[in-house]
């Protein structure tokens, strides 16, 4: 009970810096080239997007005719640095373009975001062989990757991940199962988080280690396709490793460093997963402005009605306020700051406004 308390009130003196911290820059001119790029992901998403979002989210096939032209058009893996050959845009203005995909269809966009979700560990942590190697992949050709973590039993608890893997002379074995991947089956490679210690004496920081795993290696073997309830254009999958050898050089950082550069991820991507909301949320509130002013009922419009009307601008003030922490969060990524906060608000509530 002491130490429930004593971790209590160091969360709450947090919050209270947290709160009261300063945000000097923080406003809302966009430059030149955000205002370009947010141009033409828009006509990006009408052109291309929004026509074929529905036959993909009734059929569930993988949209790669779209990833294609969305790789060709430049908003695929927007966040590879430029010594990779990537354009290396700021979280900023990557969560202007994921908006705009979000309005157009939130499963095309997740298999989207499941690219820099994989990739961020790389750029995080990984060699510079290692980076060349797998994102300028990337950026050369229009492939998607996974992002390895998520079990039947550690979804938001990654620390209960039982996937383990075992040093074998040079090599790594890794066994264990992934569940709910995104992108599970059509990966041209995963970044797979797996446990190194299981001494329970060992801290959770230390207790893990991440490796790259190219998607034809063998022992892999892919589950079926999960029927998603919404976004069913994204390939959901589980993903089983048996006795899967890895070379030492595929590790991402040190052993032991797994876990947090798995949390460093998260945090840096949060924002693009709320911006993903948001662009859908906006979305939901322009269908609705448009059908209360096409439905009449006894005479008059139906937005004519405070009950409707009142609706309306609820959804546009949550909307609003959706984009605003949306952008805290990816400020506070761009600046190089502790995301995690601002992040995590971003993403939960972008998330319920959405629902």
């Amino acid at each position: 009970m002491i130490a429930s308390s004593t971790s209590t009130c160091g969360f709450l003196l947090k919050l209270l810096r947290l709160q009261h911290s300063t945000f000097a820059n923080f406003g809302f001119d966009f430059t030149d080239s955000q205002q370009q790029l947010n141009k033409a992901a828009r006509k990006f998403v009408a052109d291309e997007v929004m026509p074929v979002a529905a036959k993909y989210d009734k059929n569930g096939e993988f949209p790669w005719d779209v990833l294609k032209k969305a790789h060709a058009n430049g908003f695929m893996n927007t966040t590879i640095p430029s010594s990779c050959g990537g354009l290396e845009l700021d979280m900023v203005t990557n969560v202007l373009i994921h908006e705009r995909f979000g309005y157009g269809c939130t499963g095309i966009t997740t298999a989207m975001l499941a690219n820099i979700l994989a990739e961020t560990p790389l750029i995080l942590a990984a060699s510079s062989e290692i980076k060349k190697k797998y994102l300028g992949r990337m950026v050369e050709e229009p492939l998607v990757a996974s992002y390895a973590v998520t079990e039947s039993c550690a979804g938001s608890d990654v620390g209960a991940t039982r996937t383990c893997c075992k040093k074998k002379g040079d090599k790594y074995v890794i066994n264990g199962s992934k569940m709910w991947i995104t992108n599970g089956s059509v990966a041209n490679w995963f970044f797979v988080l797996t446990r190194n210690n299981n001494d329970p004496k060992i801290p959770i920081s230390r207790a893990f280690t991440a490796f790259i795993v190219d998607a034809d290696t063998p022992g892999i073997s892919i589950g079926k396709k999960e029927i998603n309830m919404g976004q069913r254009a994204s390939d959901t999958r589980a993903i089983t490793f048996e006795d899967v050898q890895i070379p030492k050089s595929q590790m991402i950082g040190s052993p032991g460093e797994g876990f947090k550069i798995a949390m460093k991820t998260f945090d840096t991507t949060r924002p693009l997963v709320a911006a993903i909301a948001t662009g859908l949320a906006a979305r939901c509130l322009d269908e609705a402005c448009k059908y209360a002013l096409e439905r009449k009922t006894f005479g008059t419009q139906i937005a004519n009605n405070q009950g409707i009307s009142f609706m309306l601008a609820d959804m546009a003030i949550n909307v609003e306020l959706s984009r605003l922490i949306t952008y805290r969060g990816a400020w506070e990524v761009a600046q190089s700051s502790p995301a995690s906060y601002y992040s995590s608000i971003a993403k939960c509530f972008a998330a319920d406004i959405a629902n």
